[in-house]
């Protein structure tokens, strides 16, 4: 029983800082989506900059919340970062550093549309440098770019398409549980969990699987090019390591992130000493390109935001450009 003081310190911290920010409205805790993105530098000292992006996590358009923070979808952030980008005339180019298993096909398509505007209304190069994982929508994501790097570690591929819909008549079934539906045509409920999908509605869904994977694989022959007996290899939408990634031509180079950096000062006729700059909501002490973080780490208790939602259960209905091991 001694050491119960000692265990309840930290829980009695926590409720008196909560209680002092109630009292003080100027007391700000925790970061949100409305805190405005700042520009900060992690090297250089020239005029031209090359702004470093993080992609990272599951891309959608949902926003982040916690139960004391909030942050914007990835899409709002990454759009909003590459709108403010496009207002410096110094930058020059852009590192979007990936560390994503893709996402929604809406939200990927929209990225990829955003970056390629952002390009076309700049003149900006910019550089994917992927990390651990850049599958599925997170490659999509690194077709505007001008040069495709890979971590020598990383994995990518899984140029595909993924349906998810959870099932739950078989449960149902077990306890005596039943709906009833009325529907206005015979394939108004088509993907209901509570009952089996019929061949023709089978038949639908890998359809409209077949035109999305259609439409990435589109895009890579024109990004890309590979060749046909690569492109063959692609559409089997397998993951690949980065070696195998060259070798069928989804990747330019294998380097890590300093080489992405040099590539993309390169690519835009940039001294060395070029500033490498970053956009984040609130400043990280010791800061450098590896941080990913938007908003400060350790602005959020890590006892209220283990990040679990994200692994304890499957996504939501729908169609994605997601690698889903």
């Amino acid at each position: 029983m001694s050491g119960t003081p000692a265990r309840l310190a930290p829980a009695c911290a926590l409720v008196l800082i909560l209680a002092l920010a109630a009292c003080s409205p100027k007391i700000k805790l925790f970061s949100d989506e409305l805190d405005e993105l700042q520009e900060c530098v992690l090297e250089g000292d020239q005029d031209k900059k090359v702004l470093v992006i993080p992609v990272a996590g599951v891309i959608s358009d949902e926003a982040r919340k916690g139960w004391f923070s909030s942050r914007p979808s990835m899409v709002q952030d990454i759009v909003s970062q590459l709108r403010l980008a496009a207002e410096d005339t110094n930058v020059k180019a852009v590192v979007l550093k990936i560390d994503s298993p893709g996402g929604t096909t809406t939200a990927s398509d929209i990225l990829y549309h955003e970056i390629t505007r952002f390009k076309v209304k700049t003149g900006a190069k910019v550089v994917a440098a992927m990390m651990d994982v850049a599958a599925s929508g997170g490659y999509y994501v690194a077709l505007p770019a001008d040069r495709i790097l890979a971590h020598p570690t990383t994995i990518t591929g899984s140029v595909g398409v993924i349906f998810v819909r959870p099932k739950a008549y078989g449960l149902m079934d077990k306890v005596g549980l039943g709906v009833e539906v009325s529907k206005s045509g015979t394939n108004k409920d088509i993907g209901s969990p509570f009952r089996e999908e019929t061949e023709e509605e089978r038949g639908i869904f890998q359809s409209i699987v077949r035109s999305e994977a259609d439409r990435f694989l589109g895009l890579v022959r024109e990004r890309r090019n590979p060749t046909p007996e690569a492109m063959a290899e692609i559409a089997t939408a397998r993951i690949f390591s980065a070696d195998q990634a060259v070798g069928l031509g989804l990747v330019d180079q294998v380097g890590y992130l300093p080489d992405a950096l040099d590539a993309a000062k390169s690519l835009a006729g940039l001294p060395d000493k070029a500033k490498v700059v970053i956009y984040r909501r609130t400043p990280s002490p010791d800061d450098n390109v590896y941080n990913s973080a938007t908003t400060r780490a350790g602005t959020s208790p890590v006892l209220m935001d283990l990040g679990m939602q994200n692994w304890l259960h499957a996504p939501s209905a729908g169609f994605y450009y997601l690698w889903l091991p």
